[in-house]
């Protein structure tokens, strides 16, 4: 387990990648996927480009068939001639002999060990012997280890590279659709690799499900650490998405590793053109990162917190806050004449909280709730004090059915958790001006659990950004809370910005943030995967007609897939998918069946349309 507190990168092996080696003491890298057909020399090259202008580090492309794998001769040359030295990943699936021919002239070759030997995943329950598994172990390694000798002889470096979505049927019924079995998915592939001394490698485990990205890294590192193994980790959230959702889910998933110091390159997987995703994967390197050497914070983690397997901490429920209900949301309206209207506009998200300071609005939004401070509080309904840890001495005097204290590690232990024994109508709201607020912040949860502590927390997090710096602030607000929900912790979100962003915005973003984390949902949510060389369709314009129709659809999860690579398997808990079948032709799912195949790309949108429409018509 990493050090929980206080931020430390992980030790890793060297990983040599052309001219561009990973892990150890190099920096985090970042990298993105060209959407171009392979075979096509010039567009790749012009798209690679693109990608290393924009600071990529290293280019992926999709390798379906030899002739691809082949053109990367083609694409490399012509790189080299216009001067760049960007080393080049191959993306191999299905088809090992390709991944043979592509390890000739890629600096990379990255292999899914979900479709390497083993079928394409079917959901097909299978039953194995002990015996008849240790012999498709064997399988893999008779077909694994010849390509590792292809690699070590040109010098080309192997990516495992594990996706949630693209689990065998082998795995799967032996594990079930478990972190576990993600973790083996994987080993089983890396221990070939110790045996074999071969060293260059990469691993990574990638879902379009936070939760379950998180903590499957959180154990393949655990059990590399049991085995002696050291090898560098490629961090991403896969079919994140597009525009805010895509940044937001990327950075709470990516940023609750990066924060505990896990993770030797990364890539932000948008629906969006390749080089737009290098500047997201820069600022969350830059703004993780810079916490380095910072103050130290000393705490014990509590011995009963699971890193591994989290469970929800077990907190009072208050009114509409902590125990079985969903995380709320506060917002800070002050300044403003009528501090309620803004939330008054039609589709504008609501917070559960507005915190209004010395005063309440004079005119009410009807059921809002209102928090104020202490000293003004009368009793009004719907409304709540809250205290600053220096008045906890009044808490006792003011008659509230809901109480709000806010504190941050450092304060008098022994008052506070007193207080909190006395009052167990008191809500926590956690703050941190350390430079590391999340090794800070649950710094205090794990000695709120030491002293059996089961008073609900809201995490507050304060920033200073302009309107033009939104997607900073997103990006920071998403890292900075990412592993306090995967933990289990998070009772609530109160976003504070110190600039000129409205209070809609602080509103959205901790809501995205809070169904990013899979822990509240508000509104329709799409796996949609970036595109690549596989994508036979007009991705991006179908993903806008799609959520123009369905955007009011909250709680509805729609799979956007550009091939059947991870679509099925990416897609098995969401309601639709609708994933490319061939050249211009959309199957459409239900759940994990297919209940329209090979539909011409032109009627697939409607006809998704219709299937939802009837779906839900047919709802009581």
């Amino acid at each position: 387990m990493p050090d929980l507190f206080n931020y430390l990168r992980r030790t890793s092996s060297v990983t040599c990648i052309g001219d561009t080696p990973m892990g150890g003491a190099y920096p985090i890298r970042v990298q993105s996927m060209t959407t171009t057909d392979t075979n096509d020399t010039e567009a790749s090259v012009a798209q690679a480009e693109r990608i290393a202008d924009a600071g990529g580090e290293y280019v992926r492309l999709t390798t379906q068939g030899t002739r691809e794998a082949e053109n990367l001769k083609a694409i490399g040359m012509r790189l080299r001639a216009d001067g760049y030295a960007t080393p080049l990943i191959a993306d191999v699936h299905f088809n090992a002999r390709v991944a043979d021919v592509a390890a000739h002239y890629a600096q990379k070759v990255r292999i899914n060990p979900g479709n390497y030997v083993d079928p394409a995943r079917t959901f097909k329950t299978l039953d194995y012997t002990d015996e008849e598994y240790a012999k498709e172990i064997e399988k893999i390694e008779q077909r694994f280890v010849p390509f590792l000798h292809i690699c070590k002889e040109h010098h080309t470096a192997v990516r495992i590279g594990v996706n949630h979505g693209s689990l065998s049927d082998r795995i799967m019924s032996r594990y079930g659709d478990t972190p576990a079995g993600i973790v083996e998915s994987c080993m089983e592939f890396l221990r070939i690799c110790k045996r074999e001394h071969f060293d260059d490698v990469v691993i990574s485990i990638k879902a379009s499900n936070t939760v379950v990205m998180v903590r499957s890294v959180r154990l393949l590192v655990s059990e590399m650490e049991k085995e002696g193994m050291h090898y560098p980790l490629h961090l991403g959230v896969t079919e994140a998405g597009e525009g805010e959702d895509g940044r937001i889910k990327s950075a709470v998933g990516i940023g609750a590793l990066l924060a505990d110091g896990i993770g030797d390159t990364i890539r932000v997987s948008l629906s969006e053109e390749p080089e737009a995703e290098i500047p997201v994967a820069r600022r969350l390197v830059e703004y993780i990162t810079q916490r380095a050497g910072h103050s130290m914070i000393p705490c014990e983690p509590f011995t009963g917190f699971d890193y591994l397997q989290p469970e929800p901490r077990e907190t009072h429920g208050i009114d509409i806050v902590g125990g079985q209900s969903q995380p709320v949301v506060i917002v800070s309206e002050m300044g403003l004449n009528d501090r309620s209207s803004v939330f008054e506009a039609p589709q504008v998200p609501l917070p559960d909280f507005i915190y209004t300071g010395a005063s309440l609005p004079e005119r009410r939004r009807k059921g809002q709730k209102y928090i104020v401070d202490f000293n003004v509080y009368h009793g009004e309904a719907d409304t709540y004090p809250i205290f600053p840890h220096t008045a906890m001495p009044f808490i006792a005097s003011v008659n509230a059915p809901m109480k709000f204290l806010v504190l941050q590690f450092g304060v008098s232990e022994e008052e506070y958790t007193a207080c909190l024994k006395a009052h167990p109508e008191v809500v926590v709201v956690c703050m941190s001006n350390h430079s590391n607020r999340l090794g800070h912040q649950r710094a205090l949860v794990h000695e709120m659990m030491a002293h059996g502590l089961k008073n609900p927390v809201i995490f507050s997090e304060a920033y200073r950004h302009s309107k033009e710096e939104k997607e900073d602030f997103q990006l920071e607000a998403a890292a900075d809370t990412g592993a306090l929900m995967i933990d289990g912790f998070c009772n609530g979100l109160w976003l504070m910005n110190d600039g000129t962003l409205p209070a809609t915005d602080l509103v959205a973003t901790a809501l995205g943030i809070l169904q990013a984390g899979r822990l509240r949902t508000s509104k329709t949510e799409y796996i949609s995967c970036p595109g690549c060389g596989r994508t036979l369709y007009d991705l991006r314009s179908t993903i806008a007609r799609i959520k123009a129709a369905t955007s009011d659809m909250a709680g509805l999860k729609i799979g956007i897939m550009g091939c059947i690579v991870n679509g099925p398997g990416e897609m098995a808990d969401a309601d639709y998918g609708y994933v490319g079948a061939g050249p211009h032709r959309v199957s459409l799912y239900r759940k994990k069946e297919c209940v329209q195949r090979s539909i011409p790309e032109e009627e697939a949108v409607d006809r998704l349309l219709e299937l939802i429409r009837s779906d839900r018509q047919k709802l009581p």
